[in-house]
């Protein structure tokens, strides 16, 4: 347990450096930067909260990550009532300001990973969008909120992971891989970008460097979507994968869309069953 949370206070340290006061998330984040990309998670959360909302009346919506809010604000338009959480202090202190006086909102300082568990089952819904591949232990994460958290007949969405790389063919990796630095050309520290890669290419992880830990995925090869569908699997009565091209140029994305092979999944579980739970 103190290992854990030795880890965790590394984590959360990494985040408030990656993530500070005047962090700008859309400039590397494929899914606030392309109009097609938001429109596919946007569409996702948007009907699933409005279904819950035909079916009960209210939604209790749980956002993981939530940034700066730009997927707070579908699930809120949606009529859902959401709670954020956030481990960046920057992002937190702009998520309190950006909403303010917003009775359906409520943002909580999440600084060890715990503040969702409280012990009582409160949310239909849970959003992760660009979450997943930050959390190291992501499959422990995602079986507390589904086993502790979610309410019976509840739905989590998933966005914006990368495919585990191992699964992924070598023209995809390739091609993933070409795109990002062929962005990244264009964002200066292009010499701490390369000594960055070739640390990663050697297999070298670093817990003094926050890129290591905020994008954590680099070091343990993406996130098992396979996996993770037999974990949702076991619990939900229908997982929906979606699969597509991202990378963080406008006009690579463009081509990739249409061209590359895909290399970024999001998922969503519907219908959990509280029976499901196992005793390990």
């Amino acid at each position: 347990m103190a290992e854990g949370g030795q880890q965790r206070g590394v984590v959360e340290r990494s985040q408030d450096i990656a993530h500070g006061h005047g962090h700008d998330y859309t400039i590397g984040s494929p899914h606030l930067r392309h109009a097609a990309l938001r429109k596919r998670i946007d569409e996702r959360i948007e009907a699933v909260v409005r279904r819950v909302v035909q079916r009960k009346g209210t939604c209790a919506v749980l956002e993981i990550g939530a940034g700066h809010g730009s997927f707070t604000d579908v699930a809120l338009a949606a009529g859902g009532a959401v709670t954020v959480t956030e481990m960046s202090q920057a992002s937190y202190d702009y998520l309190s300001a950006k909403f303010s006086g917003v009775a359906d909102v409520k943002v909580v300082y999440d600084t060890d990973g715990n503040a969702p568990f409280d012990g009582q089952r409160q949310y239909d819904v849970i959003l992760l969008i660009s979450v997943i591949h930050h959390i190291p232990d992501y499959f422990g994460v995602i079986e507390r909120l589904c086993d502790e958290v979610l309410h019976p007949g509840g739905v989590i969405v998933t966005f914006q992971d990368p495919v585990w790389y191992p699964r992924q063919t070598r023209w995809a990796r390739v091609a993933s891989s070409g795109s990002y630095l062929a962005w990244r050309l264009t964002q200066g520290e292009f010499r701490r970008g390369l000594r960055t890669r070739w640390r990663r290419l050697r297999g070298v992880y670093s817990e003094s460097e926050p890129s290591d830990l905020v994008e954590y995925h680099v070091v343990r090869q993406g996130v098992d979507d396979k996996a993770l569908g037999d974990l949702l699997g076991d619990r939900f009565e229908s997982v929906e994968f979606d699969t597509y091209f991202s990378t963080q140029s406008s006009y690579l994305q463009a081509i990739g869309e249409k061209l590359l092979p895909h290399n970024t999944f999001g998922v969503v579980a519907s219908g959990y069953r509280s029976s499901a739970i196992k005793s390990e």
